[in-house]
């Protein structure tokens, strides 16, 4: 007698098309869109430092991806480095919004928005839940 079991079914992605806001020169961007790639996630990548995040979108997407907005800072590159870390420290979080719709390169990279889920930098393991697989 035949097996009747059928083999599972592959998890859904949570959205057909996901848009990433990345960096060329970065290569946290780099393994993000390769992991994407290989899992056969269709993109659209935006230069996220010709078109950083507009305050629209992060009205939205900060709340979607359960970060404060503080999270969002790229603490590794120039621009934050250039920053006066009492501003910084000060700083409401409609400043820091204001900061990241301006300068690309403050912003946490790649930026991952597909459906209601928004992933901020790179953590393979988040993808894979994200993604089912």
């Amino acid at each position: 007698m035949a097996d009747a079991t059928l083999p599972p079914m592959p998890p859904k992605p949570i959205a057909a098309r996901a848009l990433v806001l990345s960096y060329s020169g970065c290569s946290t961007c780099k393994k993000a869109l390769k992991w994407l790639g290989d899992h056969r996630v269709e993109v659209e990548v935006r230069a996220i430092v010709e078109k950083p995040p507009t305050a629209t979108e992060l009205k939205s997407w900060v709340p979607k991806s359960a970060k404060p907005v503080r999270k969002w800072l790229n603490t590794s590159g120039q621009s934050y480095r250039a920053l006066d870390k009492d501003v910084v420290a000060a700083a409401k979080d409609e400043e820091i919004m204001r900061w990241l719709t301006k300068d690309g390169k403050l912003v946490k990279r790649p930026v991952l928005v597909a459906g209601e889920r928004v992933l901020v930098g790179f953590d393979a393991d988040a993808y894979a839940e994200a993604f089912g697989g």
